[in-house]
């Protein structure tokens, strides 16, 4: 074997590891994988850059600016209000959420989806007295299985779709091809789900439980009107470094000060907020000029227009993984104060200071209005919903950002012109109407996932001309004993198991070269093994890091990492059968 192919090799197997286990990003991750492969001579210039002109990523990036002016317009928001209801049981329950979820999936991106549905179904669980741990994991499965029945249904359907189209022009397929795989599949997991989901899922506290109550990690006192602190800083009073406790916000005269600063001056009669642990209540006893405040309300239960209560779930690439809250300037960084901070259902106790957070923690913070616009898109979040000041979306333009996206799939449907040109006019025209301003779609443009799937070309660049993805192909069918049958099984697993570990995006494109050398060896369709990587790469159901809607609702479910093998483990085969099962009686061998 030349030595190209071992290098690739080599590069192929060491990025796996590190994005599974190493806190660098996948697109870092794999962007460092092709630098070094053009470094070393593998690729060339063009391979290299190949993936920043493909059609699948740019239909990706089209499909984003869509979905922001839908959820830009309160368009989902829209639907929840109209399909959740009042229903009498909870298998009805079920049926009410998962239906419309799957069906929205099935058309825009699965993510923003999750996270609209998510404040939506924590507030609506409440009413119809069903716990949101019942219901919130069975929303992402439902999500993801949506995601099969479309091409535009996950951003790994197009980017694989524009691969086998750029190899052969003339193994393009329709929009809803692969419903006829993809709706079998996801009625047998909906049915699953509504059936077993509520027996196989254990009682659990989220998130919104653990901060329920405001008094258990908050201290509330008072500025003595006749005492040493009024009109000094809270620097000069002593209110900036302490052990237990940090100084969240204040409150004067009706009004709220909030992420208060080092300069921010005392008023007597001003009530104080801090946040941290009981025992810090001693530290402040011993502060003349404090005193207990008089108001029985907790601040945090009250509505303030200069302030919002904020849930945040940590993104596995949050800078903050591993380091304490204090150390990293949480506060000047985000412009929002930590009050509390959830982790598997329970309150993280303890100095809130000293915490060390990590993925799918749930926080509680208090920041000012603009803290959600600014931070939404942020890498470092995987979701943020306000707790308190939500405002009634406007829903003026919902039905004209529907109307442009049910264009896009007509258009793409009836063949008059290409996913990405249909996907391009689409995104025009959401601009074009105001459905989505400019900086809006920028900022809903996930260039995290951009970057995997330009970087993943590179490496699936190197694979083919190396003649890597040749030998491993041969293997392949040497393990197959040259059947067809054992070969589409045995790329379905592999593809499975890759993407319960690291991206989807990642796992598909760099199997691709393989699986296309493997049927061409073999002398059969290549259809079958690439559309069974299009359902092997969305089957994410046995842990929260195989796919961001699980992280999503890993946290403010109160999961635990056991909860998605339980649940995602048959889901997982059961999909997989009927999918195998289908795939060649659609695409023969």
């Amino acid at each position: 074997m030349p030595l190209d192919a071992w290098l690739s090799l080599v590069v192929v197997t060491a990025v796996f590891p590190l994005m599974a286990f190493s806190r660098l990003g996948p697109d870092i991750v794999l962007l460092g994988a092709v630098i070094l492969l053009l470094t070393l001579g593998v690729i060339d210039p063009g391979q290299a850059l190949a993936g920043f002109s493909s059609t699948g990523l740019f239909t990706v990036a089209f499909m984003y600016v869509l979905v922001t002016s839908i959820r830009e317009t309160g368009g989902i928001d829209l639907i929840i209000r109209h399909v959740l209801g009042c229903p009498r049981s909870e298998g009805r329950a079920l049926m009410r959420l998962l239906l419309p979820v799957a069906s929205l999936s099935g058309l825009i991106n699965n993510t923003p989806v999750v996270a609209t549905f998510i404040p939506a179904v924590l507030s609506w669980s409440r009413r119809v007295a069903i716990p949101a741990h019942r219901l919130l994991m069975p929303l992402s499965f439902a999500s993801i299985l949506g995601g099969t029945i479309t091409l535009f249904g996950t951003s790994t359907n197009l980017v694989v779709h524009g691969l086998l189209i750029d190899r052969d022009p003339a193994l393009t397929m329709g929009l809803f091809d692969i419903a006829w795989v993809g709706v079998p599949v996801a009625l047998v997991g909906l049915v699953y789900l509504v059936l077993l989901g509520p027996r196989l899922l254990p009682a659990r506290r989220g998130a919104e439980a653990v901060f329920e109550n405001p008094r258990e990690f908050t201290i509330e006192m008072e500025v003595d009107t006749d005492g040493p602190l009024v009109d000094r800083t809270v620097e000069e009073a002593g209110l900036r470094h302490l052990q237990e406790l940090f100084l969240v916000e204040i409150e004067r005269e009706g009004n709220i000060v909030s992420v208060v600063g080092p300069g921010e001056r005392l008023k007597g009669g001003d009530r104080l907020v801090f946040a941290g642990t009981s025992e810090g209540a001693v530290e402040l006893q011993q502060i003349r000029g404090l005193v207990p405040t008089r108001q029985g309300e907790s601040n945090l239960e009250k509505d303030f227009k200069e302030r919002r209560l904020v849930e945040a779930v940590v993104s596995d690439q949050c800078q903050f993984i591993g380091r304490r809250i204090r150390d990293g300037h949480f506060r000047t960084l985000y412009g929002a104060a930590v009050l509390a901070v959830c982790r598997g259902g329970e309150r993280v106790a303890g100095n809130l200071g000293q915490i060390r957070l990590q993925p799918a923690d749930v926080l509680l913070l208090e920041a000012r209005p603009p803290f959600i616009e600014r931070h939404r898109q942020s890498r470092d979040f995987l979701l943020i919903s306000k707790v308190n000041g939500s405002a009634r979306p406007v829903h003026e333009k919902a039905w004209l950002a529907w109307a442009i996206l049910a264009g896009v799939v007509l258009l793409a449907t009836l063949g008059v012109t290409s996913m990405m040109n249909a996907a391009m006019l689409g995104a025009a025209l959401a601009l074009a109407t105001g459905c989505c301003t400019v900086g809006a779609a920028k900022r809903g443009l996930d260039t995290q996932v951009l970057l995997t799937i330009a970087a993943s070309f590179g490496l699936g660049a190197a694979l083919e001309s190396s003649g890597a993805a040749a030998m491993l192909a041969d293997i392949a069918l040497g393990l197959a004993d040259g059947s067809p049958w054992l070969l589409l099984g045995a790329v379905y697993v592999l593809v499975t198991l890759l993407t319960s570990l690291v991206t989807n995006n990642a796992a598909a494109v760099i199997t691709f070269p393989v699986v296309m050398a493997s049927a061409e060896n073999l002398g059969v369709s290549p259809m079958p093994y690439v559309v069974a990587v299009m359902f092997a790469a969305s089957a994410s159901f046995l842990t929260p890091i195989g796919y961001q809607t699980n992280l999503m609702v890993f946290g403010p479910g109160g999961y635990r990492f056991t909860d998605f093998l339980r649940l995602g483990g048959f889901l997982n085969l059961l999909t997989a059968v009927v999918a195998l099962a289908l795939i060649p009686l659609i695409w023969p061998f």
